[in-house]
């Protein structure tokens, strides 16, 4: 099964907490003081929120997968499409361990495909005093689509 993934900077985290919860019905089921998740299954998605320094906005998009079959078959998708790919393996970023795959769509939105390994006590391996940066989306790199006639 595939679960769309959605992750928002935002301005002011305890407001956007309580805007999110009372949208989606839940409370989200991570909750740290820079970042925020609910896996909902109504709709199904993974959606995130973090204060990280960021501009507020959308920081990425992410279709996350319950196996390595599944990533390995969107990745054979991004190698056919000839797209610029990144593949990081056990990394952690968002309280989470994960295997992924990063891509960049003709706008430069980014988008991850990962597989969850873990939870991790911190955000991307090492904690900062003072959160910076989105989240663990790399820099944005210029994409470039090959055409196929």
């Amino acid at each position: 099964m595939k679960r769309m993934h959605l992750h928002v900077s935002v301005d002011d985290l305890n407001k956007s907490i309580g805007f999110y919860s009372s949208l989606f019905g839940a409370a989200p089921t991570v909750s740290k003081p820079d970042y925020a998740k609910w896996m909902l299954d109504d709709p199904l998605v993974n959606f995130a929120i973090s204060k990280r320094g960021a501009t507020p906005g959308l920081d990425h998009i992410g279709i996350q997968v319950e196996s390595d079959t599944e990533l390995s078959e969107i990745k054979e998708r991004l190698e056919k499409a000839e797209l610029s790919l990144l593949t990081e393996e056990g990394t952690t970023c968002c309280y989470a361990k994960s295997d992924k795959h990063w891509v960049q769509d003709p706008s430069g939105i980014a988008w991850e495909t990962y597989r969850t390994l873990d939870t991790t006590p911190t955000f991307s391996g090492q904690e900062a005093a003072e959160p910076s940066g989105a989240c663990c989306v790399p820099a944005p790199q210029k994409v470039q689509f090959i055409s196929r006639k």
